[in-house]
């Protein structure tokens, strides 16, 4: 097998692995909060809501971004095959999870009392506060572990501890709220964080570290590097939260609090259920794309065979949302939804532009440019909260896709010059080749179903979606022999 076809096949396994995870996550979060809502009611629901987005926020503020920040540090190390250097980058790792997040707690701590006049009104909650608070430590002890998997990038390991986490968090999760009600609301944050740390701890123990002393001088070093780009990381992910809360506060005062829901429930179709082939290739693409950062010509390598990869799995599938997006919407929500599909017919061709230049902005984590991530994700936070408003002002709904689209158009050209001129990228032939297959098959979806009257967006739709998967998965067999692992996998 060739070195390249074994780095496609890597990216297909990752992904096919955490897309069951991330599917497994989805249907357990759906349980769960049937439960929670039947159980607890709409004031328990609100309560559980106000208590976990404080927490939220406290943790976004003092956890410094280290999960995703260290992952660098570590598959960097992996990547040059350096045991030493490796140790270095986990002990560091797991002293400063235990300052950050003994930082969070005592900062809940100390703040209880205003934090639960701030969020509820009263000070009925400082005692919740108080118990809770230990959960800030409980959760950055366990994304260090996380941290420690993902870069060593023992990915089953990591798929584990997410599975089981999610399943045992349920199954406690649902006796105590029928026992207790609203009252056993803290023993479970509780209680499904200590069980978060448990499973990663079990899971990371696993991995035998290479036992050396680090100094003081150089935690401080290597700690220093760590949190930089941590910070910067937060602050960009703050400021993302900031614009998505002021979009929805313009919607609200300009259309009411109806189009804030339907503009949340059409970019959770679009951010939540097609958005999680994102969340499972980025777990195995950027500590992949970390340990070869050194090298220009890898990374670029890197960063075009994920961006194909992703262009394959995702054409086909946006294909299918854009034909039977009504009866998408209906099945996920009802009739009263419909109003989201123009946004989401838009939305859907934006995604073409968002798989690539995902691709690209992993590079400058992975390359520890924490000024450039930050700047880049600052200047199209604030373009797109333009588009949004100037989008949903003149065309209400269908505005916020098309913004959605032309947002992701640009900021694509905004990464790719970057890259380019910072570490002499460019897209292959082959990228190409698929970008404009895919994205044109698309289109000629979007413009059927837009077009075109009943039944025949339906017929030429299923021709194209059909065209694009046989076409992807041709070329998936091309780069993996993806015929031979089906046959592999039949024979056994």
């Amino acid at each position: 097998m060739s070195e390249q076809q074994s780095s496609y096949r890597q990216i297909m396994k990752a992904t096919s692995l955490f897309g069951g995870v991330q599917v497994f996550q989805i249907l357990i979060q759906i349980i769960r909060s049937k439960f929670v809502a039947v159980l607890l009611g709409p004031a328990g629901m609100g309560i559980v809501g106000l208590l976990t987005s404080t927490i939220g926020l406290i943790g976004g503020l003092t956890n410094f971004g280290l999960g995703t920040s260290a992952v660098k540090n570590i598959a960097e190390a992996v990547g040059k095959e350096d045991n030493n250097r490796i140790a270095t980058a986990i002990i560091v790792l797991r002293r400063l999870v235990w300052i950050t997040g003994t930082l969070g707690m005592v900062i809940t701590l100390l703040l209880s009392p205003w934090l639960s006049q701030l969020t509820f009104g009263n000070k009925n909650y400082t005692l919740a506060f108080v118990w809770i608070s230990v959960t800030l430590l409980f959760n950055q002890l366990s994304s260090g572990q996380m941290v420690l998997l993902q870069g060593m990038r023992k990915l089953q390991y990591l798929a584990k501890a997410n599975l089981f986490g999610s399943g045992l968090g349920l199954l406690i999760t649902i006796p105590l709220y029928y026992k207790w009600g609203v009252d056993a609301i803290v023993p479970v944050m509780i209680t499904t964080s200590v069980i978060s740390l448990s499973l990663s701890w079990f899971f990371s123990s696993k991995i035998k570290i290479q036992p050396i002393k680090v100094s003081k001088l150089k935690t401080v070093a290597e700690g220093k590097d760590m949190l930089k780009m941590g910070f910067m990381i937060s602050l960009s992910g703050l400021i993302a939260t900031g614009a998505s809360y002021l979009i929805r506060i313009f919607i609200s005062r300009q259309g009411g609090v109806a189009d804030v829901g339907l503009y949340s429930a059409g970019f959770t179709i679009i951010g939540t259920y097609v958005g999680l082939i994102f969340a499972a290739m980025g777990t195995d693409y950027y500590p992949r794309l970390s340990s070869v950062a050194y090298d220009n010509k890898l990374s670029k390598q890197t960063i075009n065979q994920q961006a194909e990869i992703a262009l394959l799995i995702l054409g086909p599938i946006l294909i299918l949302f854009l034909v039977f997006i009504n009866w998408i919407v209906v099945i996920l929500y009802s009739n009263k939804f419909l109003a989201i599909n123009s946004m989401i017919y838009w939305a859907a061709l934006g995604m073409f532009f968002k798989a690539a230049s995902w691709s690209i902005g992993f590079v400058f984590l992975a390359k520890g440019a924490s000024k450039v991530f930050f700047w880049s994700e600052l200047i199209s936070n604030i373009y797109t909260l333009l588009f949004n408003i100037i989008g949903y002002y003149y065309f209400g709904l269908t505005g916020l896709g098309l913004s959605f689209l032309l947002g992701y158009f640009i900021l694509l050209i905004q990464v790719f010059f970057i890259a380019k001129i910072k570490y002499e990228f460019g897209f292959d032939k082959e990228f190409q080749k698929i970008f404009i297959l895919q994205f044109s098959l698309a289109l000629f979806s979007f413009l059927a179903v837009k077009f075109l009257k009943q039944p025949y967006p339906y017929v030429i739709g299923v021709v194209l979606i059909v065209l694009s998967a046989f076409y992807s998965l041709k070329e998936l067999d091309k780069r993996m022999d993806l015929v031979g692992i089906i046959h592999h996998f039949t024979k056994k």
